[in-house]
């Protein structure tokens, strides 16, 4: 098995590999050493794109885990508003 091109995963593993808490860990990450300057003006954009591909990817779960919760309410509301007529 042979390692990834550095060029075609600048940064460690692709977004898309990660999960939720680790992208957004990484993500933490890539801000504070920006806020610090602490990156070199050599990495710059590359750790910017990369921080940017964390933040477009996490937006799209949470709109997909939204969609999917959307979804499934009609079912929660159905069995609280049948326990609710029960009640009232």
């Amino acid at each position: 098995m042979s390692a990834p091109d550095s060029d075609a995963v600048p940064e460690g593993r692709p977004v898309g590999e990660l999960g939720y808490a680790e992208a957004a860990a990484e993500l933490d990450t890539i801000i504070g050493e920006l806020d610090q300057g602490l990156i070199d003006v050599d990495r710059l954009e590359v750790r910017f794109r990369r921080a940017i591909d964390i933040v477009e990817d996490l937006d799209r779960r949470i709109r997909s885990a939204r969609e999917r919760v959307d979804e499934l309410m009609p079912r929660l509301d159905a069995v609280g508003g049948t326990e609710g007529e029960r009640q009232g």
